[in-house]
């Protein structure tokens, strides 16, 4: 994102975000004199009037605070501050296409202690919405919830994960010897994934590796021309080729999600044939139903609040029943979004209880 006024691109320092640190990862602007400042790894661009250390890092939306308000988010939100209080300026990057006229519905929110105000842009570049500031703490461009669904610039990333490593239990253990004194082949391998993400084109490539790393363990992001232009609300398919029994994509088709900041799930996964996550929790229903255990339920809720698979009133609706209603409620609750949701609640599973796992069949 390049800006037409004269600007200076820098790479910010990082702090937090390591993998025993709670905390989101904080980006630095160290300034030593006045001028505009373009950060390489998230877009935003800072007037800065003076000498100044201005930190940001990214924080999650309230869906339900915008609602209220009739906004949705348009780009990320960005956690602001500067102790010298030298940002003249803020440029936050969007992905709206100006000719199709969606910069008409863009303002954008100041969320702060004493609640949430809408600031009107003093400019709208093709790249980027431009305000002045004077406090700090959350900003992020907004859009008016009933605005026309116009084509956004948008991204379509691509993480490959190679075939997992079994855990090692002792039932694998049991399983192996057996096979070796029948002298019976080996199992098949685990089937390698191309998870492919669409995402709106402002959010912050970065983040979105470094939060998959952290739910998803170790994978590859591919560095393939990501930019293009898709509808929201639109569905969207992935063909492959070569194509047949030995690939299976799932879902068939996904939804383009323009409000897609807080959720980095996959929307289109490629792997070998087999079931589907959403077939295995069909197939295997009643036995999760009837064996998981009370406190691995509980971590499986907070894990998939955490990565935006069920929202909180979803939670907040299985915690209200008793053990083995709140079980079938959750199954059946991430069972009807489909594949993708399907797998992420298979996968956190398998971390909480190997084991249980294992005797399922999910492994």
């Amino acid at each position: 994102m390049k800006l037409q006024s004269s600007f200076e691109e820098f790479t910010p320092d990082f702090t937090g975000g390591g993998e025993d640190d709670e905390d989101d990862e904080t980006y630095w602007l160290r300034c030593s004199s006045p001028g505009l400042y373009q950060c390489r790894v998230s877009g935003l661009v800072f007037a800065m009037k003076g000498e100044g250390d201005v930190s940001y890092r990214i924080v999650s939306w309230s869906s339900r605070l915008l609602s209220q308000h009739g906004k949705k988010p348009a780009g990320p939100l960005f956690d602001i501050r500067c102790q010298q209080q030298s940002v003249a300026q803020l440029h936050l990057p969007h992905c709206e296409i100006r000719s199709t006229g969606g910069c008409t519905y863009l303002s954008v929110a100041h969320i702060g202690d004493e609640g949430i105000e809408f600031i009107k842009p003093e400019e709208i570049t093709e790249t980027h919405v431009i305000i002045n500031i004077t406090g700090f703490s959350a900003f992020g461009i907004v859009k008016d919830k009933d605005s026309p669904p116009d084509p956004v610039q948008a991204l379509v990333l691509l993480f490959y994960k190679p075939p997992a490593a079994p855990y090692v239990t002792y039932l694998c253990l049991l399983k192996a010897l057996v096979r070796m004194f029948l002298k019976l082949p080996a199992p098949p391998n685990e089937p390698s994934r191309l998870n492919v993400l669409l995402l709106p084109a402002n959010v912050v490539i970065r983040d979105v590796k470094r939060k998959r790393k952290e739910f998803y363990g170790t994978e590859t992001f591919i560095d393939a021309p990501q930019l293009c232009q898709l509808q929201p609300n639109q569905f969207y398919t992935l063909s492959t080729d070569p194509a047949g029994d030995s690939v299976l994509i799932q879902p068939t088709e996904a939804e383009f999600d323009a409000e897609s900041y807080n959720n980095h799930l996959t929307s289109i996964q490629r792997e070998n044939t087999g079931l589907s996550a959403d077939e295995q929790l069909r197939e295997h229903r009643t036995k999760i139903i009837n064996g998981i255990s009370e406190a691995n339920l509980k971590s499986l809720l907070d894990k998939l609040l955490e990565i935006n698979v069920i929202s909180d009133a979803e939670r907040e609706e299985v915690e209200e029943k008793k053990i083995r209603d709140k079980a079938r409620l959750l199954v059946d609750t991430v069972r009807r979004k489909g594949d993708a949701a399907s797998s992420e609640m298979i996968r956190l599973l398998c971390e909480l209880d190997p084991y249980f796992s294992e005797h399922l069949g999910l492994m």
